[in-house]
């Protein structure tokens, strides 16, 4: 059993691999906070796939430098929680100097790249720094898609291999298969939200949030539909706030110009105040998607955590990380920005999720090798090892 560091988790663990958010109980202490509860799916996905007996973080901000000598002796290996650390706006606070310190592997665990929407990317001399001296501290570097994998080889990092998410594999079941029921059966749907994004990534925010509005507007009609946040603001005030928050929070959205305009209109705003969910503990959305028939939508841990506990889903693509998830993954994607009308029925073909089946299959082996080969001690089920037969005497 392994003695294990993280670096940048994100929530407190409980239970020895769950997680929920620090202080989760207390919502008004952190109810004008954003944070991405996806963040936390990954942090206790990638510890659901480790056998472990002690977890500690390593701290890369304000860290005391004498104390990496104690950790060198104390622990195994560190991992990085997987995440979307690749871009130009990283800031990596003292890693280097702790990294230079460090004599034990870091494990990078998935991390992605985030390509803008014009030119090409660009890295600080402090990230590239960053993945290099993890790189060369392991076997191997995890990245969850080709892209992210391009942009580490062009940086002159080859021991890259592409091993998806944690967040796929969380029910640790090399079998997984998506099979589809008639869609006719389908009554219960998820519809991951993500009303907030960046220019700098999407190419046409009116598009964005338009399809987005319309989206949920006419699988509301057809579903019992739930709408599921992950962290934004006002849809936390509108969940757990007092009356005077919710209406604040309705107020708040309101005054942007992009979400009056182009997404809160009033069946949104009523489907908003009766079908939405946010929590901040990661297990209430496993025990969310496994009650639905199908999850759809824009967020790319909200789906992936439905397609891990077997419910179908399919991603709604608008950057390279939703698009590189879903190429990775083969998982039926729509492009936002296609001009073209959503179909269900297109994408409720069994043939489409076999990809899927069969992509989920070799990434898990990737994801156990991944681990194996960097020294960390996994749950995950060697799908190549051959079963003996037994030995027939001969009489």
């Amino acid at each position: 059993m392994a003695r294990i560091l993280v670096m940048i988790p994100s929530g407190e663990v409980y239970d020895h691999d769950n997680v929920r958010w620090y202080r989760y109980k207390d919502v008004q202490n952190h109810i004008n906070h954003y944070h991405n509860i996806g963040d936390a799916f990954v942090f206790d996905s990638s510890l659901k796939l480790l056998n472990f007996d002690k977890l500690g973080v390593l701290p890369i901000a304000n860290p005391n430098l004498d104390d990496i000598d104690r950790l060198n002796e104390e622990y195994d290996y560190v991992f990085l929680r997987g995440s979307n650390y690749v871009h130009k706006d990283m800031r990596w606070s003292q890693t280097i100097e702790v990294l230079k310190r460090l004599k034990i592997p870091v494990i990078a665990y998935g991390i992605g790249a985030q390509a803008p929407v014009k030119g090409k990317i660009e890295l600080s001399e402090e990230t590239k720094t960053v993945l290099r001296m993890m790189a060369d501290s392991t076997t191997s570097i995890g990245v969850r898609g080709t892209y992210s994998a391009q942009v580490l080889w062009d940086i002159g990092i080859r021991n890259v291999r592409i091993i998806g998410c944690p967040t796929a594999f969380r029910r640790n079941n090399p079998n997984l298969s998506i099979q589809l029921p008639s869609l006719d059966k389908v009554r219960y749907a998820g519809i991951t939200m993500r009303r907030e994004v960046s220019p700098a990534y999407a190419q046409d925010i009116k598009r964005y949030l338009t399809f987005h509005r319309d989206l949920v507007k006419s699988l509301a009609q057809r579903f019992d539909v739930v709408l599921m946040a992950q962290g934004e603001v006002e849809e936390k005030k509108i969940v757990f706030g007092t009356q005077e928050q919710k209406e604040e929070a309705f107020a708040a959205l309101r005054a942007n110009k992009w979400v009056s305009d182009w997404y809160m209109d009033e069946t949104m705003e009523q489907l908003h105040r009766e079908r939405l969910f946010y929590s901040d503990v990661v297990s209430d959305y496993e025990d969310l998607v496994q009650q639905k028939d199908l999850v759809l939508g824009y967020r790319l841990h909200g789906n992936l955590m439905a397609l891990s506990n077997g419910t179908p889903s399919i991603y709604f693509t608008y950057d390279s990380r939703t698009t590189e998830f879903a190429e990775t993954f083969q998982i039926p994607s729509f492009d936002v920005f296609s001009g073209k009308d959503f179909v269900l029925e297109d994408y409720w073909d069994q043939s489409l999720f076999d990809k899927f089946n069969r992509a989920y299959h070799h990434t898990y082996r990737e994801m156990r090798q991944f681990l194996v080969e960097n020294g960390a001690d996994t749950k995950m089920v060697d799908v190549m090892e051959k079963v003996q037969e037994p030995v027939q005497k001969v009489a």
